[in-house]
């Protein structure tokens, strides 16, 4: 008797926390803002427009603010918040993200007509997929509803976010501790088909790798235009693009520079070189790298299950009035 009241509570409390999240989830809706700020797409994607035009490099650091951010306490904008212990502080971080300052003119904009209602940690899911579409490439339908988190989480965002030195395995174990699985690992790489990576992230490939020889997964022309950018001993900070013959142009070609030897980070070409990759990732570098429709559903498929990591919402965190600081 008691065995079958353990199991009743167990089922109990199973469901419940199935009903909750299911609550959460579905408390993100599309059409949050119809009534209190209707204008609030086209305010975002003006605003994007405008960062682009000035800088094209500002999609992919727009995009990888909201990545940055949803791996680290959830998608709460905690990645925003200004402070030596925040998460701008954070190893993956420091000299690294980028776009703070176009984030505050989206947010100055769209608190001239809706003040006090609309989140950062929202603007920040808008602003990454038009980001991806004003580069060339889907768009997909935002759910929103998230509130702002209160704290910033530095040794979270030293632990949690995946780092280009990662072994494969490392990386899809961090991805399965927010809920993602390896489908999105190689989808969401592939927002590396636009961005730049300052030599500091992949300059342990190009000299001293293995035995004292340049890491043999990286293409020989390429290897060689990246010694001469990146010198031994130089400061780590100059930058190149990650899709060499398609910078700017949110695309597939990304995997196929990864079947070329070409993928920029240890991180990239891992996906289809490591023999890790046998059982988890090639097949689908390689179906992405021919099918660029499927890469396009998949990648709009895994921002929104990205954009629904533990988000805030109810009465839970607030709407800050400044991105950079918690409401006083």
């Amino acid at each position: 008797m008691r065995r079958s009241s353990c199991s009743s509570s167990t089922l109990f409390f199973a469901v419940t926390l199935l009903t909750l999240s299911v609550v959460v989830s579905s408390q993100l809706t599309a059409n949050f803002y119809s009534t209190t700020c209707p204008n609030l797409l086209q305010i975002v994607r003006r605003e994007v427009q405008r960062a682009i035009m000035t800088e094209m490099r500002m999609a992919a650091s727009l995009l990888r603010l909201h990545f940055h951010d949803c791996f680290v306490n959830g998608c709460d904008a905690s990645i925003l918040l200004d402070g030596s212990d925040g998460e701008k502080f954070a190893a993956p971080n420091l000299n690294s993200a980028r776009g703070f300052e176009v984030i505050d003119s989206i947010k100055s904009a769209v608190e001239s007509q809706c003040s006090g209602v609309v989140s950062c940690a929202d603007i920040l899911a808008l602003v990454a997929r038009d980001s991806v579409l004003l580069s060339g490439g889907i768009s997909w339908r935002v759910p929103l509803g998230r509130r702002d988190g209160l704290v910033a989480n530095q040794t979270g965002a030293n632990v949690a976010l995946p780092a280009p030195f990662d072994a494969l395995n490392t990386i899809i174990a961090k991805f399965a501790a927010v809920g993602l699985n390896s489908t999105d690992v190689v989808s969401l790489s592939g927002g590396h088909t636009i961005g730049q990576a300052r030599c500091a992230t992949f300059s342990n490939r190009l000299f001293n790798f293995s035995n004292g020889a340049p890491d043999s997964t990286l293409e020989s022309s390429m290897l060689a235009d990246l010694q001469n950018l990146c010198p031994q001993n130089s400061d780590g900070n100059k930058t190149t693009a990650f899709d060499r013959n398609s910078t700017d142009l949110f695309d597939n070609h990304y995997f196929q520079n990864l079947i070329n030897n070409k993928g920029l980070l240890s991180s990239d070409q891992i996906l289809y070189s490591s023999n890790e990759s046998n059982s988890t990732t090639r097949s689908l570098v390689e179906s992405y790298s021919t099918n660029q429709k499927l890469f396009f559903s998949d990648f709009a498929n895994s921002m929104i299950k990205m954009g629904n990591i533990s988000p805030l919402t109810g009465s839970s965190g607030e709407i800050r009035r400044n991105c950079r600081a918690i409401n006083t």
